[in-house]
């Protein structure tokens, strides 16, 4: 019951409950893309090289332009910012809409709206991942992250059933009008927030840049300064960095290969992607009040389980243990996505917040596109059951590494305490400073 009563304190907050609106459309949006893109380009050209090539377009230039971003949001008012990134993406999708209707549609236009798309994104995630902490007091800043992050968890689980749904029956233009609209409806409610200006979090000190206007150079070195002085930022960055290239891409290319080749049906894997969608929602409420003595610890602990879930696939393991063991990992993955944020949120001083998600943002990811490049040729080499099993348990290790140092193990939790920022202050009112 006091998860219940934790969402329904920081819902009653204006200010957080247009923001919750807002990504409730916003994330819907996202999580309808890679299917909608997937199907249609299937019924269209039946090409896997032709969708690799659209998702590669779109991950180079949210990488990037990732750092850019980061900058941006940390000097402008955040929920401007997405309302201008949401509007362009509106516009971009509204187009490929129209440009299927009317069945003219060609390959490069598609290359190009997804690489803009892309670029709207790069600016979109360091501000949305910093605008929270703005929206509710200092001491709901873990249950505003984990009530985002179950709507981020319901919005991944209802988006690819959604899109096929739309695809296969009313038509993928349909269902790229409807990711269109989902952008519309989420700036309109962000156009009304007035969320507060943070100067100084529970944890950290302000970051002294105040009366004088940083070069985009000098506020790349300052985000990367404020990840290299801590070691347990820059180790999790590394960690993850070869755990989504080793488990993550072989997840996604070779995962429905394994089902058939394993289980003997390839809707296994839109199954245990099902499992996986209901233990994040799980993993989300349940983080909304659990708060462990050593956050980081946990949260790497978590983590850990979502390769081994991997390996018991891979290796054929039966369903009746694999699907729990997915739904734990689900679980993982969600509790650590809420205590790695809340741990940034408390300790990196508010205007370089979303400096530092941009870089964990593109160090997270930096590999991944080599590694949906290699992993489909390396599965036919050796087999995607084999390719899975090995990828997963060095990804088992790279999470493991994460653990090394010794501020990420010994990283305590903040205690409830009063406030330690100035809040009187509207964005509005100050916007002319920036």
């Amino acid at each position: 019951m006091r998860n219940l009563s934790d969402i329904a304190r920081v819902l009653r907050q204006r200010e957080f409950r247009l923001l919750w609106l807002a990504n409730s459309f916003s994330f819907l949006g996202d999580s309808l893309i890679i299917v909608a893109l997937a199907l249609y380009l299937n019924q269209k050209t039946g090409s896997a090289i032709d969708l690799g090539l659209v998702l590669a377009v779109h991950a180079v230039t949210l990488v990037g332009f990732l750092l850019l971003g980061g900058v941006w949001a940390d000097r402008l008012p955040r929920h401007r910012v997405l309302v201008v990134t949401d509007g362009a993406r509106f516009a971009l999708h509204a187009l490929l809409a129209v440009l299927i209707f009317s069945g003219t549609l060609v390959i490069w236009e598609l290359l190009v709206i997804e690489a803009l798309f892309g670029v709207a994104e790069a600016f979109a995630q360091p501000a949305a991942n910093g605008l929270v902490p703005q929206t509710v007091d200092e001491s709901e800043v873990q249950q505003a992250t984990a009530v985002s992050t179950m709507t981020r968890n319901v919005a991944e689980f209802v988006g690819p059933a959604l899109a096929s749904l739309l695809v296969l029956t009313a038509g993928a233009g349909w269902a790229f009008a409807a990711d269109s609209a989902a952008y519309l409806v989420s700036a309109l409610f962000l156009f009304q927030m007035s969320p507060r200006k943070r100067l100084v979090a529970a944890g950290a000190s302000a970051a002294g840049d105040e009366g004088r206007e940083l070069t985009v150079r000098e506020s790349l070195r300052d985000g990367r300064r404020e990840v290299a002085s801590r070691p347990w930022v820059w180790a999790t960055l590394a960690s993850f960095c070869a755990g989504l290239f080793f488990g993550l891409a072989p997840w996604f290319v070779l995962g429905p290969q394994v089902a058939k080749g394993q289980y003997g049906h390839l809707a296994l894997f839109g199954v245990v992607e099902a499992a996986i969608g209901l233990g994040t929602i799980a993993g989300s409420l349940i983080g909304v009040a659990w708060r462990p003595l050593y956050p980081m610890r946990m949260a790497m602990l978590m983590i850990m389980i979502w390769p081994i879930a991997a390996i018991l696939y891979a290796a054929g393991v039966t369903v009746a243990v694999v699907g729990p063991a997915t739904v734990l990992a689900g679980a993982g993955i969600s509790l650590f996505d809420v205590w790695w944020m809340t741990a940034l949120t408390e300790r990196i001083p508010p205007d370089r917040l979303s400096r530092v998600t941009a870089y964990d943002w593109m160090v997270s990811g930096g590999l991944l596109p080599i590694g949906y490049l290699i992993a489909g040729p390396l599965g036919q080499q050796i087999g995607a059951a084999n390719v899975m099993i090995g990828g997963s348990a060095l990804a088992f290790v790279a999470f493991a590494a994460g653990l090394l140092p010794r501020s990420t193990r010994m990283l305590r939790r903040l205690e409830d305490a009063e406030p330690a920022f100035a809040m009187e202050e509207p964005l509005e009112s100050i916007a002319g400073r920036y």
